[in-house]
Parts: structure tokens; sequence; C-alpha cells
């Protein structure tokens, strides 16, 4: 399985240019389309969602992860072998947390190139042929390396949303185990409550909560947070 998380959006072409590849080099292999709007350019919220969402996926996935800003410029092309899956992407920080939190890492430069390689398309004529070789079980010319220094002082828990559903509901990058049941989120000038779902609430009230992703939500009962609590990627929230 090969699986896509990138900010190129939905309204563009850039996505089908990658599946078009990935079915030529690699027929057959399914492809799954997890995230196309990681907030645009911000590698470090990409990292945090990327950490939450991975682990749910089967051994042997290949991630093609595209989130880069820098494409064209110095930082390494990157294959990242953690936990018995694959990552595929740019080194600015955006393997950093889904590094720190396996068991088994192994971190790559790549070093094999397409015969034409454009300087503003890494996705796909890179990082989505090195996948699609990943996925078949072909070597892909690369040498031992590290991550780069980016994102070594983020915190193992971002206290800031770092993504916003359809909804409006608002992602942060905090893992509920860290917070006790009674603790409020202080979001602007509001401390929120916990609650266990949107119905233990009232309609139009605000709130936090433990989403699937096992992430610090702020969300309102039928309600779009992000626009009435007037919040955006990057905004940081407090435990109280």
């Amino acid at each position: 399985m090969i699986v896509l998380f990138t900010d190129y959006g939905i309204a563009d072409p850039y996505v089908g240019q990658l599946h078009g590849v990935l079915a030529r080099e690699a027929p057959g292999v399914a492809v799954v389309d997890l995230l196309h709007t990681v907030p645009a350019f911000d590698a470090r919220a990409g990292a945090y969602l990327l950490a939450a969402l991975a682990p749910s996926f089967a051994a042997g996935s290949v991630f093609v992860c595209v989130v880069d800003p820098g494409v064209g410029g110095t930082r390494e092309a990157l294959m990242v072998q953690a936990d018995e899956r694959w990552y595929v992407g740019p080194d600015n920080g955006l393997f950093e947390i889904i590094a720190r939190r396996c068991r088994v890492v192994e971190v790559r430069a790549i070093r094999w190139r397409p015969p034409a390689l454009s300087e503003s398309f890494h996705g796909r004529d890179l990082f989505a042929p090195v996948a699609a070789r990943l996925a078949r079980g072909v070597e892909v010319a690369a040498d031992p390396a590290t991550l780069a220094p980016v994102g070594r002082d983020w915190p193992d828990d971002l206290p800031e949303i770092i993504y916003i559903d359809h909804f409006g509901n608002c992602f942060t990058g905090l893992r509920a185990g860290a917070l006790t049941p009674g603790s409020h989120l202080q979001v602007g000038d509001r401390a929120l409550p916990r609650a266990r779902v949107f119905a233990e609430v009232p309609v139009g009230s605000a709130f936090w909560y433990e989403n699937s992703l096992g992430l610090v939500e702020v969300a309102i009962n039928r309600g779009h947070a992000a626009r009435q609590l007037g919040l955006k990627p990057g905004d940081g929230v407090t435990v109280v």
C-alpha cells in the first residue's frame, strides 16, 4: 500500500499527477489519499499529524510525504524506515516526530535519480517513483543518513492548533493521554472544559475532547469552532 500525505490541496493537478506516476511505476498497488490539506508549507504541523495518523496503517505501508517549501534547495531527500513502514520525503523536520516515537528507525539519503527531475516537483519526479520501488520491493540507491537538526527542539507534544477539518474542529499537537480528565484548555480568553463526545454538551457549546487519533481537539457541538473562536493553524493553546 502507498499512502499519500501532502499539502497539495485537492483543487490543483498535483495529486492527480502523483497518482499517474504511481499507476505507471507500481501498477496494482493500492494507493490511499490520506491527507492533502496539511497546512501549507508547515512541516512542523505535518510532523505531528503524520505521527498521529500513520500508526493505524499496516506494516509494509509506504508513505509519500510532501510538505516541501525548500524543494530545489539544499535539503536532502530521504527514505525513512520506522517500525516496519517506509516514509519518503524531504529532510525538513517532517519525519522528526514519527522517528522520535518509533522503536526502530533507519534513515537513508536517496541517491537514485530519475532520467528527468523537475527542480520544483520532487513529489512527482522523485518521491513517488521511490515509493513505487519500495512498494514493489525494488532496491533504491541510498546512503545512511541522520535527520537534519530541524525539529530537534520541537516538544514531544505541541500546544498549538495543527489542523482544522471541514467541520471547523481544531486538532492540536497534544496527545490527550498526557492531560488529566479535569483539565481545561485555555483558548484565547476562554477556558474550555473536557467532554467525552459532542452529545455530552449543549448545542453551541465549546469544549475539548480526545479525538479518534488520540489528540486534543477543540470543537463546538454543531458549530464551527475555528470560525466562532477565531482559531487558525499555529495558534497556541494552554492546559489549565
